[in-house]
């Protein structure tokens, strides 16, 4: 019998406002709040980590960003660091979605340096 804890992650991708993040978050909370039997992360558009970050603040919902760039500072308009991210509340990134492949390019090398990114902020990493 196998004793891992079943992982459900819900990537919200570009489909929720701040405050509809916020308000899904809050009920995803309230109805969870007796489950100890599963670990679930939800990972909102970046403009929602802060906000979402305080309503799951102490609950089993775990935080999870979408993307990040490997450079922790620089001229990369429109990227996020595993820093950012990390100071947003996040635990979790999503890394290699085949959207990100299929619409931005990237590929097994950019994959890899996200992932080493990752992995030096201690971020859990949910490779897709």
């Amino acid at each position: 019998m196998n004793s891992r804890k079943p992982f459900i992650a819900g990537n919200w991708k570009m489909y929720k406002t701040c405050s509809e993040a916020v308000e899904t978050a809050g009920k995803l909370v309230k109805l969870l709040s007796q489950t100890s039997d599963v670990d679930i992360m939800i990972a909102p558009a970046y403009i929602a980590l802060a906000q979402v970050h305080e309503a799951v603040k102490g609950s089993c919902v775990m935080l999870g960003a979408q993307n990040l760039f490997w450079e922790k500072k620089g001229a990369y308009t429109g990227e996020i660091s595993p820093e950012m991210i990390v100071s947003a509340g996040c635990t979790y990134i999503i890394i290699g979605h085949s959207e990100r492949r299929q619409y931005f390019g990237e590929t097994n090398e950019t994959v890899n340096k996200k992932i080493k990114a990752a992995i030096s902020y201690i971020l859990n990493l949910f490779f897709v």
